[in-house]
């Protein structure tokens, strides 16, 4: 408990940072740069900003970087690992899409802090588990209170598509490949529910409401994406082309370890992806050692809109303040410095769709 973070007074005048290399997040690098900020908000960025009435703090060339963004975490909704009672990221069931993990969120967690002194200041947070695990929200992770921490409340909702196998090993992705032997019997099931769905957002709903229905609604009119947690190319192809049947309007692929024979696919469609688990081995051994490293570099050279995400797992937000260190890693592994820092902001920023917030 080394710090006590306390509110900041409201800003009582303007502020000029000049003389600043700033990073712009969206590829543009401003040398000599200054950003005016007013109550909070900045007003203006460029080498020529308005400096009548404000404070003004020379930086000598320091370098000035966007906040992160960290999508697809259950930061907030879990806090030890080992100890069940703190898990509040998942539902039991199958179709969970009336979940809600703003409802969950903890603004006083222990991990908060240490994603933001490593520069997260946005992050997405979502619940796990079933096939619909829930609805996603973004936050503020200066925020005291839940109301406070809101920035988009509900609007992405999760599934985890099918798996057409299922892997063997614990740390590794090495182990024994065996087929999922009961996924069609399972597709027709999800079938069954999307149908329902469609029918039900086609009808108006129904009196009284049917709450699991309710929460489906937005990804058929437009108010929130939905967010497919796979892996594989084919897996890919097929859940999107699965979305593409119901009229869903957002797609947006989370995972995509081995995504990259589907690339052509996904920009033919319009579909970006959260790219994780950048850190680890190669899914199939005939795979470079290095490609994990690569995929953010060959995916933005196939013109797919990429962002990065941590891992998956029930250490993910203990993990997660090394968000920034995916990025290094792609930067030193194809992407140019200033891409590689865009799939931790502005592109991320356009996959969840804050971008003009």
């Amino acid at each position: 408990y080394a710090q006590a973070p306390v509110p900041a007074p409201n800003q009582s005048k303007p502020i000029v940072l000049s003389n600043a290399i700033i990073h712009v997040g969206n590829g543009q690098v401003i040398n000599n740069g200054a950003i005016r900020f007013e109550n909070g908000i900045i007003k203006q960025i460029g080498t020529q900003v308005e400096k009548n009435g404000a404070d003004e703090v020379n930086l000598n060339g320091q370098h000035i970087y966007p906040g992160l963004i960290l999508p697809a975490t259950s930061l907030g909704l879990t806090e030890v690992g080992a100890l069940r009672p703190t898990h509040d990221f998942e539902e039991a069931g199958d179709f969970n899409p009336n979940v809600r993990a703003i409802s969950a969120y903890n603004v006083d967690s222990e991990l908060t802090p240490t994603l933001r002194s490593n520069g997260i200041l946005l992050a997405q947070i979502m619940p796990r588990g079933g096939w619909i695990s829930g609805t996603s929200s973004v936050v503020e992770l200066d925020g005291w209170s839940k109301e406070d921490a809101q920035h988009t409340v509900d609007n992405g909702l999760h599934i985890n598509w099918i798996p057409m196998f299922f892997r063997g090993g614990f740390f590794s992705p090495s182990g024994n490949v065996n087929k999922n032997e009961k996924r069609e019997e399972q597709l027709k099931i999800m079938s069954d529910f999307f149908t329902e769905s469609l029918s039900y957002f086609e009808k108006g709903g129904t009196n009284p409401k049917n709450i699991k229905l309710e929460a489906m609604k937005g990804i058929f009119d437009g108010s929130k994406t939905l967010y497919i947690h796979t892996a594989f190319g084919r897996e890919i192809i097929e859940a999107v082309q699965f979305a593409q049947k119901y009229q869903v309007k957002k797609i947006v692929i989370v995972g995509g370890e081995d995504c990259l024979p589907a690339a052509d696919f996904m920009r033919e469609n319009n579909i970006a992806i959260l790219l994780s688990r950048v850190h680890r081995l190669p899914y199939r051994p005939e795979q470079d050692v290095w490609e994990p490293y690569q995929m953010a570099a060959k995916l933005k050279n196939k013109g797919v809109l990429a962002g990065l995400t941590y891992d998956e797992n029930d250490n993910e937000p203990m993990g997660a303040r090394n968000l920034v260190f995916l990025a290094g890693t792609s930067a030193a592994h194809g992407l140019d410095k200033e891409s590689a820092l865009a799939t931790v902001t502005s592109n991320t920023a356009k996959i969840l769709g804050i971008d003009t917030k």
